[in-house]
């Protein structure tokens, strides 16, 4: 079994316009260019019967540390689910939306209700702060009938 980025499928940049070329920036916890964490399992257009199943976390280019452990490019997961990016030079909100990860943790047992659903990861420094840039997957769907 093997699993690609999609990003590295993407069209080639200098065909985008300047705004889409843009860099967000994080808090002040350096990534390196090019990190990225990812969703391993479920994929994008995934259907879950029972709505009961487990995150499967990646992460390229980093390492996974605990929260409070400052060491150079590492960071925690946060994963959020039915929601857009929060603040990415403030601390990742914990809520029902925004799980966080602090031991360190690569997988999640996860019920969701039936109906539509997005997930993404975000990971965050020692004090949950997005790097610079943004260490994140993609925004993925999936479906719970």
């Amino acid at each position: 079994m093997g699993f690609v980025y999609s990003d590295l499928l993407a069209a080639d940049a200098s065909q985008a316009s300047p705004a889409d070329r843009t860099t967000p920036t994080g808090g002040p916890t350096p990534a390196p260019e090019g990190a990225f964490s990812y969703i391993v399992w479920p994929t994008n257009g995934e259907v879950i019967p029972g709505g009961d199943f487990v995150v499967v976390f990646g992460l390229h280019g980093m390492g996974v540390a605990p929260a409070s452990v400052e060491k150079e490019y590492t960071g925690h997961h946060h994963l959020l689910i039915d929601t857009d990016l929060p603040p990415l030079d403030a601390q990742i909100p914990n809520d029902d939306n925004h799980v966080h990860f602090g031991r360190g943790q690569t997988e999640y047992q996860l019920t969701l209700p039936s109906g539509t659903h997005t997930l993404q990861l975000l990971l965050g420094d020692d004090k949950h702060i997005p790097h610079t840039p943004p260490v994140m997957s993609e925004r993925i769907t999936i479906r719970v009938p």
